[in-house]
């Protein structure tokens, strides 16, 4: 009953929601529709070729108390502990109802293998909130201000991040909701300075197929099992991004399960992680090892590469 309950919480609201329309719902703050990022050398394409750390590195953790007016986003960032080197940033968007711990399992992976992973907790998503689906639409424009003040801090001395963030290598990704927030990043709430982006179990559901921008390479993850958000949505997604672009499929996957334990978890943070390296650092012997990682869970997963 729960996960009809969490289906029926995620989709209906946003079902109804008129096609184009703008919402803001239960955040005070700021239209739903974010300001598109100022242009900046990143836009130009991807980023110059490169080799992302072979190490895995130990992870260290902050929290950062931002707010976009009067939502509050406090952001926790797990980040490479490292003397030395620079390091791309990715901002994670979490499910409906969920949170950014939730997800440490990953998003630790990707700190470990030389990312900063920044993922705020969206003031009427998150647990323990109101959990009003409708509230997604304006988390593109939350994810926007939460990178604005984390590629800020490559430039505050004293701060651990000064001089060490890669700020024209950036990428975004979420699950659920989440997933549907970082579509939106790339819609309707187009950040310019995103070079690469992961949806996990999301859809277009209230943010739209109007990809726009430069060319941005999007890796799809979607269980065929999922209840609450259906395959055919993601796969949907998936067909209507316009750019180079991954779908990996897990045929007896459902929405969370491959999110922290087992085979389907090592395959999934195994080829995230190559993907990121490869978008992110422009290594290109990360481009033929996302493929090695699909598949090395034998029948796990099913891999349509159009990278």
């Amino acid at each position: 009953m729960r996960r009809r309950r969490d289906v029926l919480a995620l989709v209906v609201p946003l079902m109804l929601l008129p096609a184009g329309c703008a919402v803001d719902l239960g955040g005070g703050a700021g239209p739903a529709r974010p300001a598109v990022a100022e242009p900046t050398p990143a836009d130009a394409g991807p980023p110059p070729p490169g080799v992302a750390p072979a190490e895995s590195f130990e992870v260290g953790q902050r929290t950062l108390r931002l707010a976009r007016g009067e939502r509050e986003l406090p952001t926790t960032v797990w980040y490479p502990e490292s003397e030395t080197g620079e390091f791309p940033v990715v901002i994670f968007s979490h499910g409906l109802g969920g949170k950014p711990a939730d997800y440490r399992e990953l998003l630790t992976s990707w700190a470990a293998a030389g990312f900063v992973v920044a993922a705020p907790a969206y003031p009427n998503t998150t647990a323990g909130s109101q959990q009003n689906a409708l509230d997604v639409l304006n988390q593109p424009a939350d994810a926007a201000h939460v990178l604005t003040a984390v590629l800020a801090l490559n430039e505050e001395d004293g701060d651990r991040f000064a001089g060490r963030l890669l700020t024209d290598r950036v990428g975004a990704a979420g699950h659920s909701a989440g997933g549907i927030t970082t579509i939106g990043e790339f819609t309707r709430g187009r950040d310019t300075r995103l070079d690469a982006g992961i949806v996990l179990a999301g859809s277009t559901l209230g943010v739209g197929t109007g990809f726009s921008g430069k060319e941005t390479p999007m890796l799809f993850v979607h269980g065929e099992l999922d209840q609450v958000v259906p395959y055919s949505s993601g796969r949907s997604a998936y067909d209507a991004v316009p750019w180079p672009k991954a779908l990996l499929t897990l045929p007896e996957g459902d929405h969370v399960g491959a999110l922290s334990r087992g085979d389907a978890f090592e395959l999934l943070a195994a080829t995230t992680t190559e993907f990121l390296r490869w978008s992110l650092y422009g290594d290109e012997g990360a481009r033929d090892r996302i493929a090695e990682a699909a598949a090395s869970g034998g029948d796990i997963a099913e891999f349509d590469d159009r990278l």
